[in-house]
């Protein structure tokens, strides 16, 4: 088993990355301080990982809560069933929430225990690669709003992330390449060595190699992990996080929630960001062409909707959470792969020339 550390003080906490630790005797049970556990699930993954965890947590008092699948059920609405559970069946500040599931369930799940009575600890056991190399890593926790994605919530460190790289073997390709999304997008923001490995394992990640996997999903924590512990709340360097989301959460909230997975809206939104950076003199074409082509083989799009234009991304983008009031904020590459700033003011018709760029390539 590998563990990495996020060195956040008080808030610390170890991300275990491993085959097969839903197996592994009573290790989730090492942070189970109280008598009760209230799991959050889906129907899907409960059907195959749910009897894992219980058998792990046998002998404590343990409730099970199933939320719809998909990103349409990451809202107030399932926020509220969660919470109503919680109280309908007693639970109180001892309690320790359990998310088994993708980034849906660890968003929603997190934000109700930031949220249900102050604040309970919990536990998180992602179980797609995109979860496992991005959401459930650095206490982002949220829901959305018609307007925009994840504007309602709370930034709550788990106690504790546990990664087995075995539910990875049940998971849709579609689902795999969407988390291959962030892992590209660790490379390119922060490594530029990191990224070259990706380039080369691409192949051994969509078939599922499980020694490809855990090499990508531990450079892709520990690169997320090291930022995190320097920006906890997203303050500063946190922000390069995002690179291509501005672009993603407009395609996001343009098509409906549901329709693009996230990772696919990621993968398009590293091309238009790429685009940008090159357009912009920030990167070299060939640096600009060497992302798309890596997303391309990830098994991603490399352009957003037809069907969402060039002005309705432009609005999407101005409701983004990371628009500041001196203007939209965008994460670019700054010189090459494996360096990225945070520009302001980018100028509006460049930007415009991205947009229908990457809009042109799906007609």
């Amino acid at each position: 088993m590998e563990k990495i550390r996020v060195d956040l003080g008080e808030h610390s906490y170890d991300i275990c990355i491993g085959s097969g630790l839903l197996r592994a005797g009573n290790l989730l049970r090492e942070k189970i301080l109280g008598r009760r556990v209230f799991v959050v699930s889906n129907q899907v993954v409960a059907d195959h990982y749910l009897d894992s965890v219980l058998r792990q947590l046998e002998g404590i008092d343990t409730d099970v809560h199933l939320m719809p699948d998909g990103e349409q059920f990451k809202t107030l609405q399932t926020l509220e069933s969660i919470i109503g559970d919680l109280l309908a069946k007693g639970h109180n500040r001892s309690t320790t929430i359990v998310a088994l599931g993708g980034g849906v369930v660890g968003d929603t799940a997190g934000y109700a225990a930031a949220s249900y009575q102050r604040g309970v600890p919990f536990v998180q056991v992602p179980t797609t690669l995109l979860s496992q190399v991005d959401s459930s890593v650095g206490g982002k926790t949220a829901v959305n709003h018609e307007l925009g994605k994840n504007m309602i919530g709370a930034f709550y460190q788990p106690k504790r992330v546990y990664v087995d790289t075995n539910t990875l073997q049940t998971l849709p390709e579609r689902e795999l390449s969407a988390g291959l999304a962030e892992v590209i997008k660790h490379g390119v923001l922060a490594d530029s060595e990191y990224f070259d490995m990706v380039e080369k394992d691409i192949g051994q990640l969509r078939q599922k190699n499980e020694s490809a996997l855990i090499r990508a999903i531990k450079g892709s924590c520990e690169i997320k992990a090291g930022v995190v512990a320097r920006d906890e709340r997203e303050s500063g360097q946190r922000a390069l996080l995002n690179f291509g989301h501005t672009f993603a959460h407009a395609i996001e909230t343009g098509m409906g929630y549901g329709q693009w997975l996230h990772g696919e809206a990621v993968g398009a939104g590293m091309v238009m960001a790429a685009d940008l950076s090159a357009r912009l003199g920030r990167c070299s074409i060939d640096d600009s062409q060497r992302i798309k082509t890596l997303v391309e083989r990830a098994g991603l799009p490399v352009a957003g909707p037809s069907d969402v234009s060039a002005d309705a991304m432009l609005a999407f983008m101005a409701k983004d959470k990371k628009a500041t009031d001196e203007g939209l904020r965008f994460v670019l590459i700054d010189g090459g792969i494996g360096k990225t700033a945070i520009v302001q003011e980018v100028p509006v018709s460049v930007l415009r020339e991205t947009l229908e760029a990457g809009l042109r390539l799906c007609e």
